[in-house]
């Protein structure tokens, strides 16, 4: 099934946020190292502010760590690496476009970096690990965005330019870490090529990055991840919006009923208990998006749709053993449902407000 819309704007009330710690601006480099999310303290203001591992969305729970600062009344911020290398024995991901824009979308202003620093990791011969951020690029990024006076989207398009030289600067920390670490990193080769790609600047950025994620989007429509315990069909999620920006996205699990089009987002966990707090959120962030879109069709003919988080859960589940924390997710679940008009569906029984 092939799903398409639009999304205008956003308009959503989070209601799982977790209270983040303040960290003053001399100890940013301390605040990342302790927290994924929390408030960046300085005399001219105060920034929410989330990191990412790595660029890829999939990756470290990066939306969770996004969701956390959505009830800050203040700039929202996230810190994204422009580019992440494991070495040669795990991952390499770059940054795609659809993550910028999405953000703009969500009002969150992105400061783009890069990683500087590693040690080796000791159970594999060509793995680094720790990686840590250029923390003066990073602080010269909020210093300009506590001043700004302007939308996400357009300090946003502003960090866009900057990402073939942070590439750049990433390729040749990433070659000096090989040298210090002893450790082999990915082809230096495609990495140059890809460099190369994003320093044709902003345009040929969005397209190169546009076609990746429509064949990812592909490729994840018919995959079954170990963490998914689904039923129905997945579907081809495009979504485009008033900035210009195209997602590519999959629904995890569709169906019709009644005339109406039901969307869902599934987190699943092997343990007879609720999928963690990160994996909810994750899905939640899916539902920010879900719950504001507009003109939904199916090859052609319009549906009212319907936002679905669907959580399963492993054998043995009994809704009367919740802990007492668990009790009150659910809770905070079923207020956040209601007020977003979105339906949680756990175990195949939709949770009733």
């Amino acid at each position: 099934m092939e799903v398409t819309a639009t999304v205008a704007g956003i308009k959503y009330t989070p209601t799982l946020c977790r209270q983040l710690p303040v960290f003053g601006w001399e100890r940013l480099e301390q605040a990342v190292s302790e927290s994924a999310s929390f408030i960046l303290r300085k005399a001219s203001g105060h920034i929410a502010v989330s990191w990412w591992v790595s660029p890829k969305r999939t990756r470290s729970y990066p939306y969770a760590r996004v969701y956390d600062t959505l009830s800050f009344a203040g700039k929202k911020a996230t810190i994204i690496p422009v580019v992440k290398d494991e070495g040669k024995d795990g991952d390499r991901d770059f940054l795609q476009w659809d993550t910028i824009s999405l953000m703009s979308l969500l009002g969150v202003y992105v400061i783009l970096g890069y990683y500087a620093g590693a040690s080796k990791n000791m159970s594999y011969k060509n793995k680094i690990t720790g990686q840590t951020y250029d923390f003066s690029q990073i602080r010269e990024g909020f210093e300009g965005l506590f001043s700004y006076q302007s939308d996400a989207l357009h300090w946003n398009l502003a960090q866009v330019d900057m990402v073939g030289e942070l590439a750049r600067k990433a390729h040749e920390a990433y070659k000096s870490i090989a040298k210090q670490l002893g450790v082999e990193m990915h082809s230096w080769a495609s990495a140059e090529k890809r460099i190369e790609q994003l320093l044709r600047g902003k345009m040929a950025f969005m397209e190169f990055s546009r076609t990746l994620a429509k064949q990812a989007q592909k490729r994840e429509s018919v995959a079954k991840q170990p963490k998914e315990r689904l039923s129905g069909a997945k579907a081809i999620l495009t979504i485009d919006n008033y900035l210009g920006g195209r997602y590519f996205f999959t629904a995890d699990e569709v169906w019709i009923r009644r005339g109406r089009l039901y969307l869902a987002e599934g987190k699943h966990t092997k343990s007879p208990r609720l999928p963690s707090l990160e994996d909810i959120k994750d899905g939640l962030l899916k539902m920010v998006l879900f719950t504001n879109l507009k003109n939904v069709e199916v090859n052609g003919n319009a549906y009212d749709h319907v936002a679905v988080l669907k959580l399963t859960t492993g054998k043995g589940f009994d809704r009367r053993k919740l802990s007492r924390k668990q009790i009150e997710i659910i809770k905070s679940l079923k207020q956040e449902a209601e007020v977003n008009r979105f339906r949680v569906l756990l175990n195949d029984r939709f949770v009733d407000f």
